[in-house]
């Protein structure tokens, strides 16, 4: 029987009994980490059985001019075969079984879909003998918001190792390229090696000495077992390096396999992954987002090698996002899930931790408890605003509420009397409650020669950025593409270092807030949630050059009410707390965030519970397919639209001629800007946009994208074009 069969530079077959003994035991090995290697041995075993049916090896032939193309008659659909087998040979406490051998190329399905398809007959030449082996149910703990996740694991240990197996005998050369990497206690001693170094270098002053003394913290607490970690640091303690430290010395400590950092942001993935690349080397850290493009690599080896790494995350060091870490453990399908037992036995940074979203905090909050518990996953949370994850979160209405991290607790790893955030006072905050128009903010930033402002809105950092004196002022937004944003961020920090006498005055939205590693003397924030206030402090004084920065809170309460939302929700909690003396406290922290969840009406907005958890009367009846679609973290109502700037015009010529294909939709995405459905409307109206591929629109006009402020919805043209 043949499993797989390849032509050049003659016709050889991988027999089907090889590659499922292949696949078999290297699932075995992967899901060993979970003890459950038995269950996986299985999957992997009946997995192709459905290719023994004469219709799929007609067709493997006939596809392959090896027989004649009339031989390919019939259905070859091979995949449901095993699964059906799993359901009649296993006892009835393996059901998920099925659905992961039947889901191997499709997808995993919901469960009314897999009842169905086990009704289908098994073709008389399938050959059903004895199991080569008797399940052995795992021994672990599983709750009731475990089984979904299990059952992810067991598909991806299956998964991976059918593409590797197959990729070994269809492409050994690109199969050799896998692997390559260097191993966790080599990369621990260059940044050890890097971190003396910074120590020799640097000046003896506080800022210094609270980072030697993180660092020194997280060696000593390296060695605990494997669980759940947080380590709050105010922003410029160097908590990038610290916690890299600490997760390298601990994967070693506990035989865990690669060091996982998942950060809410491309800018700070951009900006994080290229000090590592140069502390570890390029060939050793793994950047995994939508904006990193590979072509960049000027080594074709290292170029194949990332790309492949992408696919199951089979490195020492990965740096990715929220996003792509938490959908891929809600998702059903194949190229997705491949990675997610490479999560199992890692150690994971979830960088700035405050910003997971709340109404998707309980399917989160229960996810890494789960991969704490059953998968050997270690958790460490950092962040300068460490937010509530422990004990009971409650919502605005008891139906609402749910426990955080239940089975273990999370340890913190900086002591409470190390007081972090009293010897790294660099700012003092200033709440301004006079409500004020745009030009009596303008009219205060042009008091000093170097200050940033921080509004919640794109139409507030436009106004305020328009009443300003031309001369040093700079405009930070998401109306300007990744790549105008990546290079103004530059700028900015090339301006900062400079005494030229021109004055810098930077007006931006809260995407510099979290991680933009830039220092200004003076920062006015418009009133937001305590957490993004003590963001934009961070951004104030950071290297601690001032005695004492200033860091100014205001309304903008005469133009207009802040915007319906988080936002609002947010500076509502804060203004709802007791009274603190000192706002960088971790004890109001917590109360900002307990004010901040008892508003929320939902931690679980697309319903994960009701479609994936386990009924209290052990019943299941899990909808994957259907939790996977619903569960997106940036579930917003924009379209991304390709701007006219620098060579994105020669892109997009590219993608008319050849059509999209990966590497150059990564390309286009710098040079893409989301605006809400009306505005699409209204450039469509004006024929101002183009539709270039199905979906894919391009401003082809260069008035439209100005080199200050990015995408213009209100050209005078378009205005003109709309009156007529």
């Amino acid at each position: 029987m043949i499993a797989h069969l390849k032509l050049k530079p003659e016709p050889v077959f991988q027999s089907l009994q090889e590659h499922s003994a292949n696949v078999a035991d290297l699932a075995k090995r992967f899901a060993d980490i979970f003890d459950s290697g038995t269950l996986a041995y299985l999957a992997g075993w009946l997995h192709d059985k459905g290719k023994e049916r004469d219709t799929f090896q007609n067709y493997i032939l006939s596809t392959n001019g090896l027989a004649p193309k009339n031989d390919a008659k019939g259905s070859h659909e091979h995949a449901f075969i095993g699964g059906v087998i799993a359901q009649r040979q296993i006892p009835l406490r393996f059901p998920f079984l099925a659905n992961i051998i039947m889901g191997h190329h499709r997808g995993l399905y919901d469960d009314d879909e897999v009842e169905s398809m086990l009704k289908k007959g098994i073709p008389p030449e399938i050959k059903i003998g004895p199991l080569p082996i008797q399940p052995d149910f795992p021994q672990l703990k599983l709750d009731k918001e475990d089984m979904h996740h299990f059952v992810r694991m067991l598909f991806s240990c299956l998964v991976d190792a059918d593409y590797l197996d197959t990729e070994h005998f269809m492409q050994p050369e690109q199969s050799a390229l896998r692997g390559k990497s260097e191993d966790l206690p080599t990369l621990l001693d260059k940044l050890e090696a890097h971190l003396s170094n910074l120590k020799k270098s640097s000046t003896d002053n506080e800022v210094n000495r609270v980072r030697n003394y993180v660092q020194q913290l997280c060696r000593n607490k390296s060695n605990l077992p494997q669980g759940v970690f947080s380590m709050t640091v105010p922003t410029g303690g160097g908590k990038t390096l610290s916690s890299l430290l600490w997760a390298m010395r601990h994967a070693i400590h506990n035989g865990q396999s690669r060091v996982i950092i998942a950060i809410p942001y491309t800018s700070i993935i951009t900006q994080t992954a290229s000090t590592l690349k140069a502390i570890l080397g390029v060939e050793n850290v793994l950047e995994h987002h939508s904006e990193f493009n590979y072509d960049e690599i000027g080594d074709e080896c290292l170029k194949e090698r990332y790309r492949l790494a992408t696919e199951n995350w089979d490195y020492p060091v990965i740096v990715t996002t929220n996003v792509q870490l938490f959908e891929s453990l809600f998702s059903n399908k194949p190229a997705a899930c491949r990675k997610l037992h490479n999560i199992a036995n890692s150690v994971i940074i979830l960088d700035e931790a405050q910003t997971l979203p709340i109404t998707f905090l309980r399917p989160i909050i229960d996810t890494l408890d789960t991969l704490s518990r059953i998968f050997h996953t270690s958790l460490l949370l950092t962040t300068a605003s460490q937010p509530v994850f422990s004990g009971r979160i409650d919502g605005a209405n008891p139906s609402v509420s749910f426990n955080g991290f239940q089975h273990r607790q999370v340890e913190e790893l900086i002591p409470k009397d190390a007081r972090l955030h009293d010897r790294l006072r660099r700012v003092r905050l200033i709440m301004d409650d006079h409500k004020s128009n745009y030009d009596e903010i303008a009219q205060r930033l042009q008091r000093y020669d170097k200050v940033l402002c921080i509004v919640n809105t794109r139409a507030d950092a436009r106004e305020l950025y328009s009443r300003l004196p031309e001369e040093g002022r700079i405009h930070l937004s998401r109306m300007m593409c990744p790549a105008h944003v990546g290079e103004t961020i530059g700028r900015i920090r090339n301006l900062l270092k400079e005494e030229s006498g021109i004055p810098l005055r930077v007006v931006a939205t809260q995407l510099i807030e979290a991680g933009v590693d830039i220092d200004f003397p003076v920062v006015f924030r418009q009133e937001a949630g305590l957490d993004s206030i003590l963001q934009a402090a961070g951004r104030c004084n950071r290297e601690g050059h001032l005695s004492m920065g200033e860091t100014t809170v205001f309304s903008l309460g005469k133009e207009h009410p802040l915007p319906r939302g988080f936002i609002s929700q947010g500076n509502e909690a804060r203004l709802s707390m007791s009274h603190y003396d000192d706002l960088f406290s971790p004890q109001a922290m917590e109360d900002y965030f307990r004010q901040l969840y008892c508003r929320a009406n939902t931690f679980d907005a697309k319903d994960m519970k009701g479609l994936l958890y386990m009924n209290n009367d052990g019943t299941w009846h899990p909808q994957l397919e259907e939790a996977a679609r619903r569960f997106r973290l940036i579930d917003s109502a924009t379209t991304p639209v390709i701007v006219n700037y620098k060579n994105s015009g020669k892109l997009v010529e590219n993608l008319v001629r050849m059509g999209p294909n990966p590497s150059l939709m990564r390309q286009l995405g710098q040079y893409s800007v989301n605006i809400h459905q009306n505005d699409l409307k209204s450039l469509q109206s004006a024929g101002a946009i183009k539709e270039i591929v199905e979906n894919i629109y391009f401003i082809p006009s260069e008035s439209f994208y100005d080199s200050n402020v990015g995408l213009k919805t209100e050209n005078h043209w378009l205005e003109e074009s709309l009156i007529i």
